[in-house]
């Protein structure tokens, strides 16, 4: 994986990082992915106290929601060709990003057991520093950023979210919610049904802005 430069010294841990579990249901990347998820959250969270150190926890935490997002793992995934090496089963065009941003977390869960925190750090924060210096100015979630224009358009109205039925596997479910407002609906998928509430506001405020 030389786009990481990072050299494994048991390159299963590697292998293991990059199978998914519609291609092997027993030994897959499940496992590393919960580490790497901590690992990654720490690592970033650090950097930005580092980072910007007059903002205040909300602010911070709107950034590392954003820098730990499905999207942006996956996009760090295509960056460094992650995403080419990974092996999964019948993937959808819906799955794709979650399966990249799993692997991608995976794939940092496999650095920290082969080389420490230390390493798996370093490596994060030199790929996240760019990163999070592109907005100067917190951002806000998609949540509260559709609350603020509807409310701003229909004279105090809130959105309305619609849970769906979860799809995919039981053990790994895809989360589905619908949003309403303005005369308008979206939907949106995640890995929880935050992350899936905050995707359906994302979108719906695409559809807003056009």
């Amino acid at each position: 994986m030389a786009n990481i430069n990072y050299n494994f010294r048991n390159p299963e841990l590697l292998d293991l990082a990059l199978t998914q579990s519609g291609a092997n249901a027993e030994h897959n990347n499940e496992r590393l992915e919960f580490i790497g998820d901590r690992v990654l959250g720490l690592s970033v969270a650090a950097l930005l106290y580092e980072m910007f150190p007059n903002e205040r926890e909300g602010e911070l935490a709107r950034r590392h929601a954003m820098l730990v997002s499905t999207e942006t793992l996956a996009r760090v995934a295509h960056m460094l060709g992650v995403d080419r090496h990974v092996r999964h089963g019948h993937m959808t065009a819906g799955r794709t990003q979650h399966i990249c941003a799993n692997a991608m977390e995976a794939v940092f869960g496999a650095i920290f057991l082969d080389g420490g925190f230390d390493v798996a750090r370093d490596i994060i924060v030199g790929i996240w520093r760019d990163l999070a210096s592109m907005d100067v100015v917190a951002p806000k979630d998609a949540k509260t950023a559709l609350q603020e224009l509807v409310q701003k358009r229909a004279d105090g109205a809130l959105p309305v979210y619609e849970y769906l039925a979860p799809t995919g596997a039981s053990h790994n479910p895809v989360f589905n919610v619908r949003v309403s407002a303005l005369g308008h609906t979206a939907t949106g998928t995640g890995t929880s049904k935050k992350m899936a509430s905050i995707s359906a506001a994302e979108e719906l405020l695409k559809i807003l802005a056009i």
